[in-house]
């Protein structure tokens, strides 16, 4: 009787790890996305933060794959500013880490892949441990002041973003 009582107990155990292995197998996943209105304020929180400082930039957010979502270049902003904008999100979200970060790979291989910019001013834009996009800014004087207005953009959702995941 002992026996059976132990074997019952190793099949109910078995039975209640299959739901949690049948979710790992999953066939579909589910990906969280900013919205564009989300995307839009974190870009213009971008801007705003760098207007303060008394700098015109380029701001781009871009989804988890790195599609344009929000481009924004301020008035007088260099017309390039965008273009790069872009590429640091994009590198940043590929990259899942700020573009700073990644300087010392701007010589190698992988950071001479067209596309990618590997300077200062990339962020990827994160809630709840998930990779949400990327934000990028360029005009900045410095890419340390880039980076701080594309942090400043992100701090103007971040905790709305934590609350909804």
């Amino acid at each position: 009787m002992k026996q059976l009582i132990q074997v019952a107990s190793l099949v109910l155990g078995v039975g209640l790890l299959q739901p949690v292995m049948a979710e790992d197998d999953a066939m579909a996943v589910s990906i969280k996305r900013l919205s564009m209105e989300t995307a839009l304020t974190i870009a213009q929180g971008a801007v705003e933060s760098c207007r303060k400082e008394g700098i015109q930039v380029g701001v781009a957010v871009v989804d988890r794959d790195g599609t344009v979502q929000a481009l924004l270049r301020d008035t007088i902003a260099a017309p390039i500013t965008a273009e790069i904008a872009q590429q640091k999100a994009f590198t940043a979200v590929n990259f899942n880490a700020a573009t700073s970060q990644l300087s010392s790979r701007a010589n190698t291989p992988v950071g001479r892949v067209k596309g990618l910019v590997m300077s200062a001013g990339g962020l990827p834009i994160q809630a709840g441990g998930v990779l949400l996009g990327g934000i990028g800014v360029s005009g900045a004087p410095s890419g340390v002041t880039d980076e701080n207005c594309a942090q400043a953009g992100i701090n103007k959702v971040q905790d709305d973003l934590e609350l909804s995941l």
